[in-house]
């Protein structure tokens, strides 16, 4: 047994569930590669001050949950605990925003960090799939992105997921709500983080998990009763676009999500067979993030979805994926002359398309075929001297149990016919 395990709070993907998360992550990029979305990959650590200013000093992802370093050279960098800033820097970087053609359409993939309590659903290290349209402030796109991630779990297979939609305002009526709503907070018992945070961010407090502030926010100020007529213009038309699509969605006016950055449109797809860890995935608009991190005025929206949770989910409902099989043909060779023979074909079929495996060491024939089993293949090929000997391989089909020659030189025509 290995000396070393994984670190707590983290996991390994190996088959066959891997071949779960590989089609969770397909299903959900399949509908954004369909509607312009590009692929973009990003370092998995950046500067601190990025996700310090992005994310917000006063969220929990930057104050206690980021995994910081200090390199030899003296830089601050830090594990991505989400993609939007990333992305975003990344876009800046490269001019994206300036090739004349907004907005600029993006999705990602990948792994992120987080210290917290592991429990299930809940990592330190976890995978997402995200996507972000940069540059444009429209609630149609607004409402493209969420029917999109509605779509993706719909593909799935899962029902049983639901969507919160709030609007956080922007920077001329959301104000007079913080006003509000720190005069609120600053009348409730609570404790001096939370209260240092509620002048910081009191946004962030409406987002505290924990019951006994829960029941002092009962009648706190709502965001919706502050909203400004653009606001409120705006959020209408994202709703009766979703209407329109049939999205159902249920309206949530204590969503606010755990990121600083969010303005008008936020949402959050929650699955209630999950337990306490219900978010499946969220986002929302975001149009002051980029002069937050020293960029223009670019209004954008986006989200992330949880692939480790999204797997959870379909357990929840029961849902089993159809995932093709990794090997459609194996071959066990009886001799070395067949060993050679058997292999070249093996590599002919995969070069024509065809999964094939081959059974590698010296095993017996009973050993070879217990290989071939265990590989998932529909059909074997077996062949020894004899076979050779009269141009022709043993093809059996694993299902029936049926078995007969084949012309050597007509096995991948027949085996493309028979797979099809």
């Amino acid at each position: 047994m290995s000396t070393f395990q994984a670190p707590k709070g983290t996991y390994d993907l190996i088959p066959p569930d891997s071949a779960r998360f590989l089609a969770v992550r397909e299903a959900i990029s399949a509908p954004l590669k369909r509607s312009g979305y590009g692929y973009i990959e990003t370092p998995g650590f950046e500067n601190v001050e990025l996700f310090a200013r992005g994310v917000g000093e006063s969220t929990d992802i930057v104050t206690k949950e980021m995994y910081a370093f200090e390199t030899k050279g003296g830089d601050r960098l830090a594990l991505r605990p989400e993609g939007t800033a990333s992305v975003l820097r990344a876009a800046l970087e490269a001019n994206l925003h300036k090739a004349g053609n907004l907005p600029v359409k993006l999705w990602y993939s990948g792994s992120y960090y987080r210290y917290e309590r592991p429990q299930k659903g809940r990592y330190r290290h976890f995978s997402q799939v995200g996507a972000e349209a940069i540059g444009a402030e429209d609630p149609a796109l607004d409402a493209e992105l969420i029917i999109l991630a509605n779509d993706a779990y719909r593909s799935l297979g899962l029902r049983e997921f639901r969507i919160l939609l709030n609007s956080l305002g922007d920077k001329e009526c959301r104000p007079v709500y913080r006003a509000a709503l720190q005069e609120f907070l600053r009348g409730l018992d609570l404790d001096e983080d939370t209260l240092r945070r509620a002048e910081i961010n009191p946004l962030r407090v409406l987002d505290d998990k924990r019951e006994a502030v829960q029941k002092q926010l009962a009648d706190a100020p709502l965001l919706r009763d502050y909203l400004c007529d653009a606001c409120k213009a705006y959020h209408e038309e994202v709703r009766a676009l979703l209407t329109a699509e049939g999205v159902a969605y249920e309206d949530d006016p204590r969503l606010v999500r755990g990121l600083d950055y969010y303005t008008r449109t936020t949402f959050e797809f929650v699955h209630d067979g999950l337990g306490s860890q219900s978010a499946v995935g969220g986002g929302g608009r975001y149009d002051g993030l980029s002069e937050m991190i020293g960029g223009p005025a670019l209004p954008s929206v986006g989200w992330a979805l949880g692939v480790d949770r999204t797997v959870l989910a379909l357990e929840a409902e029961g849902v089993t994926l159809e995932l093709p099989s990794t090997t459609s043909v194996f071959a066990v060779p009886l001799g070395e002359d067949a060993r050679r023979v058997l292999f070249a074909k093996v590599t002919e079929l995969r070069r024509a398309g065809i999964a094939a495996d081959f059974g590698f060491g010296s095993k017996g024939l009973k050993g070879a075929m217990k290989n071939a089993n265990r590989s998932g293949a529909r059909f074997t090929l077996v062949a020894g001297e004899r076979d050779l000997a009269e141009g022709v391989v043993q093809l059996k089909d694993m299902e029936s149990g049926e078995q007969g020659p084949v012309p050597l030189d007509s096995v991948v025509d027949v085996l493309r016919e028979r797979l099809a």
